[in-house]
């Protein structure tokens, strides 16, 4: 049975940018078809454009034809009637009194703010929410949802939870990592505590290290003066990767309908985190290919002499019980080979092979793929046919488009639902954003250093093979053995 969200006003804080258009409101699209938004909701457009409620409407219709295709007329009429406009900027008293005398007209008591705009804007939108008294739970709900990047660095954060917080309490902060709504990042839990021939070898005793991989092969996209800002330790290490290491990582919560228990966990791997030495980590940049792919430095607003880095490995290690001895290798990196994101569980080989052939074999591996084709693998030695023992390597696989016979829900879909039932957990904690960026502090800290150039279309610096290399380890190469 569907279950639907209760009766509120969803107001969108840069209803006019790149972000609402592409996967807010396709989300909240989805939502009200499959019958997870409550009819009598209305979604409530903020920014600076000189619209009014026909001309948003009319530019969310065109923005959810381009990004979904077929839009059914009578489901879009149906939604559109309750999408509303105020127009106003992010640091004007006046305009966020305007916004609450809107919303009082609109009848509905429950609130939940969208800051889809530059973080820069994060600290004025709460703190002129609050001028209007429109944070104050008073028998309602209302709840903010606030982007990523939380802050640039550790400092920077602990300013902003600060500001945040002197308004709303932490139980109305839902920060944002669409990762975390991912099926595969989901199924984790599922994986480990729902399957008794799993949880028993998740540890030092039979994993041997841990690959943990976010390639992408397009570059900065025209987002170039974004990119020098941030490069890829802010950008996607601080927040997907870490999550993903905390996932596989943390110990069973109590339960899973808590979300503090489960935050809980996720927080003391952060913290377990062993501090980075330089000799554990590569940043790259990529460089123009002969086919006449651009460098890094060469894309529009990109500094010429840039050292920002767009590709990095790094070995953490955590000191836990469980994990200790074993190394979890973290990699991104922009214009590499393939777009794929994977989680891989190298186990450790056996201490004896009683036949003959390769000595030693290779290590079992569980692959979690998150993208482009989310599901699972298992890959695991075994006897070729025919006279003799020969070993081969096979492979189980699940994927979740044609195992379940259903639709894989975007994960704005995901995330949005669970704001809209007031259910944090796959939102992240004050705490767990400062462990985060106490964790990649000593990356961001080789600001200066320049990175090693990385051919474009390449798998990356061969420095970070290296890294590997040292403990006779392999990078896992997405869909081979």
């Amino acid at each position: 049975m569907t279950e639907r969200s209760p009766r509120c006003a969803f107001v969108i804080f840069g209803v006019t940018g790149d972000l609402a258009a592409r996967k807010l409101l396709p989300a909240l699209y989805a939502l009200h078809v499959d019958g997870r938004l409550h009819p009598d909701s209305v979604v409530v457009g903020y920014a600076r454009s000189d619209l009014d409620d026909e001309g948003l409407r009319q530019r969310l219709r065109d923005a959810l034809g381009e990004h979904l295709g077929d839009v059914d007329d009578a489901d879009w009429d149906a939604l559109a009637g309750r999408i509303h406009y105020v127009r106003g900027g992010y640091d004007e008293p006046d305009d966020y009194e305007r916004l609450a005398r809107r919303l009082a007209e609109l009848g509905r008591d429950d609130h939940v703010y969208y800051t889809s705009t530059p973080p820069e804007t994060y600290c004025p939108i709460v703190e002129g929410l609050a001028s209007a008294g429109l944070h104050r739970q008073s028998g309602a709900f209302r709840r903010l949802v606030i982007e990523k990047p939380f802050g640039h660095d550790l400092d920077s954060a602990r300013q902003l939870n600060a500001r945040v917080q002197e308004h709303f309490d932490e139980r109305q902060l839902f920060r944002i990592d669409h990762y975390l709504a991912k099926e595969t990042a989901q199924n984790l839990a599922v994986l480990r505590f729902g399957n008794a021939i799993f949880e028993p070898v998740w540890s030092n005793r039979f994993i041997d290290h841990v690959q943990i991989t976010m390639a992408e092969d397009i570059g900065v996209e025209g987002r170039g003066a974004f990119y020098e800002a941030s490069g890829v330790i802010r950008d996607v290490f601080q927040n997907h990767l870490l999550q993903l290491l905390a996932l596989v990582a943390m110990e069973p919560p109590t339960t899973f309908s808590d979300a503090d228990a489960v935050r809980d966990e996720k927080v003391k791997v952060l913290r377990a985190l062993a501090c980075i030495s330089p000799h554990d980590a590569v940043l790259g940049q990529y460089v123009g290919d002969d086919d006449g792919t651009v460098g890094y430095q060469q894309e529009e607003g990109v500094d010429p002499d840039s050292h920002t880095a767009t590709y990095a490995a790094a070995m953490f290690e955590l000191k836990t019980w469980r994990w200790a001895g074993v190394p979890f290798y973290v990699r991104s990196g922009k214009r590499l080979a393939s777009k794929a994101s994977e989680i891989v569980l190298v186990f450790k080989t056996p201490p004896h092979v009683p036949f003959d052939g390769p000595t030693p074999l290779p290590g079992d591996r569980l692959v979690l793929r998150l993208v482009p084709d989310e599901g699972i693998s298992l890959r695991f030695n075994a006897k070729i046919p025919g006279q003799g023992i020969d070993v081969g390597r096979v492979s189980l696989d699940f994927a979740y488009r044609t195992h379940f016979e259903r639709r894989i829900p975007d994960p704005y879909e995901t995330l949005l639902s669970d704001v809209l039932a007031g259910d944090a957990t796959l939102f992240m904690r004050a705490d767990e954003v400062e462990a985060q960026w106490r964790a990649v502090a000593p990356l961001l800290d080789r600001g200066d250093e320049r990175p090693v150039p990385y051919r474009a279309g390449s798998l990356g610096p061969p420095e970070a093979d290296t890294l590997l290399e040292r403990q006779r380890r392999t990078w896992h190469s997405p869909g081979s053995d």
